[in-house]
């Protein structure tokens, strides 16, 4: 093979995980390449809330862990990532010196809220009341001097604090001096074919091909393969799941590492939960309902905020909790039943049902993507999804089922059901917090068809807690690693925040491996 160019180490994909991973290479002295097939950098990373997940305790943090796994991940995997939260918070506060970025606590922004007299608290703990979760904190950046993030991420359309987090890497990555290469799609890792040894990778750029060698490793840090229709449709149970952001996801890392021998893990394990899909078909993503503040299992009675709808299925009737522990996680998960008497999936779709009151109250849905000349921004009132036939409208419950298909009986069942529990004050059907319940009652009615979508995948190569990914055999493939959210460790539950913590921990790791000499 002649290579066009040479370098130590060759990073692929430029999101979060890519970042450090390239950051900490070319720190340990490799001359290191970071490359990304889409045009603009970030990834999906940078339209996550930058809640990077923290904890105090070590041995805690791995009690917490190797729980919400399940048994699907080797303890010293598990332990590396346990061990890693375990620093993140200062070494997210060292790359902000690059810039002068405010780095604050979760408990330190629940302080601050309280001087302020926000009502609001993040939840400080795991997700779940399981082993070790009273470890558990985020570490976030708040504030970067000068920075605006509508200026120097134009096309990022997610959650404030994602596009700080990702100016703090970006800053480092930088000043390390990493070749840094968008619009260059990885095609190919190139090895040697005796022993595997991976030497380089196949580029295209501008139609071109190109080999660039890398001497001492390549890291894979691609994400998952949410915008891959046919990888979901065979890997995930429920289909179609619609993705909310990163169509530029496609599995190539999953791959190229398969090429290669690569084990594979998780591939069912999605992050997710329910939402709207556009009206116009060349809108590319799902649109996930609103993002609601997570509660505590056992602190039902905590939960103060109104959530406007309900979820009824293909044949009218309500069939979960709406608000779940962490619905953004396991919300999509009730979608995926598949009834064998109707032969169909008769939860995805489902249908939203709200009334005047409710869409008056807020935003029902939030895009998200991460694309040049792409952006759909939800209207404060709902309006504007009602007029583009995002939402449905009538006078009536009746008429609102017949435009939803639904049989108008059982949704006028359904809602007078909800009512009734609503007036009750508890929800003995399915649980959901009383605090959240609101009841239907006031026309005109609102609906709209919600389908399964999923924030990202976690399924993917293998690797070990040296960030090495391994093959069918339970054996490393020589000098290839992984990072981030391509073939995370979290086999199970999700832990918010999780897998940006999982980037840097990984990254780190990754980046410093890759660049020892062999």
């Amino acid at each position: 093979m002649k290579f066009t160019e040479q370098f130590d180490v060759i990073v692929i994909g430029f999101g979060l995980g890519g970042g450090i991973a390239a950051l900490n290479a070319a720190q340990a002295g490799a001359k290191t390449l970071l490359i990304e097939k889409s045009t603009v950098p970030g990834g999906l990373s940078i339209c996550s809330y930058g809640a990077v997940r923290s904890a105090h305790d070590p041995e805690l943090a791995f009690a917490y862990l190797k729980t919400t796994n399940g048994g699907r991940t080797p303890d010293d995997v598990v332990r590396t990532l346990a061990e890693g939260f375990c620093d993140l918070e200062r070494y997210v506060r060292e790359l902000a010196e690059i810039n002068g970025a405010r780095v604050i606590t979760s408990v330190e922004e629940n302080e601050e809220r309280a001087k302020a007299g926000d009502p609001y608290r993040r939840q400080i703990r795991g997700n779940y009341p399981l082993p070790g979760t009273d470890t558990f904190y985020h570490t976030s950046v708040v504030d970067v001097p000068g920075f605006k993030a509508g200026e120097s991420y134009p096309w990022a359309n997610g959650a404030p604090n994602g596009p700080k987090l990702f100016k703090v890497v970006h800053d480092n990555v930088i000043a390390a001096g990493v070749d840094i290469r968008l619009g260059c799609g990885a095609q190919r890792l190139i090895a040697d074919p005796v022993t595997r040894e991976v030497r380089g990778v196949t580029v295209h750029v501008n139609g071109q091909e190109q080999h660039i060698g890398a001497s001492r490793g390549v890291i894979i840090a691609t994400g998952g393969f949410e915008g891959n229709a046919e990888m979901k449709a065979q890997f995930l149970e429920t289909y179609p799941v619609l993705n909310a952001a990163a169509r530029n996801n496609t599995g190539d890392g999953i791959r190229m590492a398969q090429d290669l021998g690569a084990a594979l893990w998780h591939l069912w394990h999605v992050h997710g939960a329910y939402g709207f899909r556009h009206t116009d078909p060349a809108y590319p993503y799902g649109i996930r309902v609103k993002r609601f503040p997570d509660w505590f299992p056992g602190d039902h009675d905590k939960v103060n905020l109104k959530m406007a709808w309900i979820l009824l299925d293909a044949s009218g009737k309500r069939f979960m909790s709406e608000y779940q522990p962490y619905t953004q996680d396991t919300g999509v998960r009730p979608l995926s039943y598949f009834d064998p008497v109707t032969q169909r999936a008769a939860r995805n779709p489902a249908y939203l049902i709200c009334d005047d009151i409710g869409r008056q109250m807020y935003p029902l849905g939030k895009a998200t993507s991460n694309d040049e000349g792409l952006r759909y921004d939800w209207s404060d009132d709902n309006l504007k999804e009602v007029g583009n036939g995002i939402i449905k409208r009538a006078d009536t419950l009746e008429d609102l089922a017949k435009q939803l298909g639904l049989n108008p009986a059982e949704v006028k069942v359904s809602v007078a059901r909800w009512n009734a529990l609503c007036a009750a004050g508890r929800d003995t059907d399915f649980d959901r917090p009383a605090g959240s319940m609101l009841p239907i009652i006031k026309p005109p009615f609102y609906g709209s068809t919600m389908w399964a979508v999923i924030s990202n995948t976690q399924g993917g190569p293998v690797h070990d807690a040296q960030s090495r990914i391994i093959d069918a055999y339970g054996k490393p493939i020589p000098r290839l690693y992984s990072a981030g959210e391509c073939g995370s460790a979290f086999g199970h539950l999700y832990l918010s925040g999780g897998n940006i913590a999982e980037c840097v921990v990984t990254g780190r790791i990754a980046g410093r491996g890759a660049a020892a000499p062999s």
